[in-house]
């Protein structure tokens, strides 16, 4: 490790925002360092105990499908130096796999998901907290493609969806936690003058050269 400890940086924004792309350019900006990305999705609460018709019923952009507590424990383990085992999602069940996934102790620590930034105790790990801001017209049809390509469902259940679970989570949940970013970049992974500028930033702090975040 070059640092005292690793360095913790949150990537928020809404469904199709563009968070999956910067949080590439991001990895692929130092190929030097090594990198753990966590993905929140992957800490969405179990729901063994319930019956599958009432997992159909989950709503997925609300902060309590979240095991918060669980997430913010293994970014404590990682800070440590301590390997953990990541949780895995099974949707097709609508609740946690009996899979893991294995994660070591990195010099960057990339957290990603809608709403990375809603909880002040996940925020107080952060060194850099960064929100994608892209048009609700666009993240639509980023999601519209995705759902109805690669997970089969159908244009009228993915606007369903949108209309009455995705857009109002976002406004109530999502959008709020654009105040507490460090950097907020229009447009997602185009962006190219904010990904590199952010890049430099994370290098001044990975070199020691800046222990803060933002000004």
């Amino acid at each position: 490790m070059s640092r005292k400890k690793p360095i913790v940086i949150g990537v928020a924004g809404g469904t199709g925002s563009g968070k999956t792309t910067v949080t590439r350019k991001i990895y692929r900006s130092f190929p030097d360092k090594s990198i753990a990305v966590i993905q929140q999705d992957a800490y969405y609460k179990a729901q063994d105990d319930k019956p599958f018709e009432e997992r159909l019923l989950t709503n997925y952009d609300h902060p309590l499908a979240f095991d918060t507590d669980l997430l913010i424990a293994h970014i404590h383990e990682l800070l440590q130096f301590h390997p953990i085992k990541k949780p895995v999602y099974d949707y097709t069940v609508h609740t946690r796999s009996d899979k893991i996934v294995p994660v070591e102790p990195k010099d960057v620590i990339i957290l990603e998901g809608i709403l990375i930034l809603e909880d002040r105790r996940l925020r107080d790990l952060m060194d850099i907290k960064v929100f994608v801001d892209t048009d609700s017209d666009l993240r639509i049809i980023r999601r519209l493609l995705r759902d109805t390509e690669e997970r089969g469902r159908s244009v009228e259940s993915v606007i369903n969806q949108y209309l009455t679970v995705v857009r109002p989570m976002h406004l109530q949940f999502v959008e709020p936690t654009k105040r507490y970013a460090d950097i907020i970049i229009p447009e997602g992974g185009k962006n190219t003058v904010a990904i590199d500028l952010m890049a430099t930033k994370i290098r001044a702090v990975l070199d020691g050269a800046d222990a803060s975040p933002f000004d």
